[in-house]
C-alpha cells in the first residue's frame, strides 16, 4: 500500500488512557489503515520548554535557544502533510502541554507558512454544552488561517467526562472515520 499522507498527531492530555487519548488512538488506527504514515507525539510526556519570546529564532535563522524534545517534533512538523491536534478541553481551552508545544511553532512559523498543510482538531469535554469549545475552536481557526493551512475537520466529543462514557458513545467511531477519510 502506498503512503498517501504524512500525518503528525500532537496530543495534549496528561492521561495516557484518557478520553482524548482514546480518540487519538482511534484516529491513528483509521489513518494507518488507509495507508497513511503517522507519527504521534504525546506532548504531556515530553520535555518541552515554553517559548520565552526572546526573538533569538528571528535573529538566528529559526534557531531556537531551547534544546528539548521540540527538536524531534520540528522535523516531523515541517514534513507533515496533515497535522492533527488532540486535546481535552481544560477551562475553555486546550491543555497547557499542547499549548506550550504550539507556542514553539513561533520559531519555524515562516517555514510552516511556506508549506501549506491540512489540519484537524479533536477535543474532548466533560461538559454536555458544546459552547465550552468555542474559544478553542476560534483559537484553532485563527492559528491555521495565520499558517495558511486547510481545516479538514473538527470533532468535539462533548459530554465525555470518563473513558467509560466515551467508549459507549459514537465518538471513537467518528475519530477513526476522520483518520480513514484522509486517503
Amino acid at each position: 500500500m502506498d503512503i498517501i499522507n504524512n500525518i503528525l498527531i500532537l496530543t495534549g492530555s496528561p492521561h495516557k488512557h484518557g478520553t482524548s487519548s482514546l480518540l487519538a488512538d482511534e484516529f491513528e488506527h483509521g489513518a494507518v489503515r488507509s495507508g497513511n504514515s503517522v507519527k504521534r507525539f504525546d506532548t504531556a510526556f515530553l520535555n518541552i520548554n515554553c517559548c520565552m519570546g526572546c526573538g533569538a529564532c528571528r535573529n538566528n535563522s529559526n534557531f531556537c535557544t531551547k534544546k528539548d524534545d521540540f527538536d524531534d517534533i520540528k522535523n516531523f512538523l515541517l514534513n507533515a502533510d496533515v497535522v492533527v491536534f488532540v486535546t481535552p478541553i481544560y477551562y475553555f481551552s486546550m491543555s497547557a502541554q499542547l499549548k506550550m508545544t504550539i507556542d514553539r511553532f513561533h520559531s519555524i512559523s515562516k517555514e510552516l507558512q511556506k508549506n501549506p498543510k491540512k489540519s484537524l482538531l479533536i477535543m474532548t469535554a466533560a461538559s454536555p454544552d458544546k459552547s465550552v469549545a468555542n474559544a478553542l475552536i476560534l483559537h484553532y481557526k485563527t492559528m491555521i488561517k495565520y499558517l495558511g493551512w486547510e481545516d479538514v475537520g473538527i470533532l468535539l466529543a462533548k459530554d465525555s467526562p470518563t473513558r467509560e462514557k466515551i467508549e459507549q458513545s459514537n465518538y471513537p467511531f467518528q475519530a477513526r472515520k476522520l483518520g480513514e477519510i484522509l486517503a
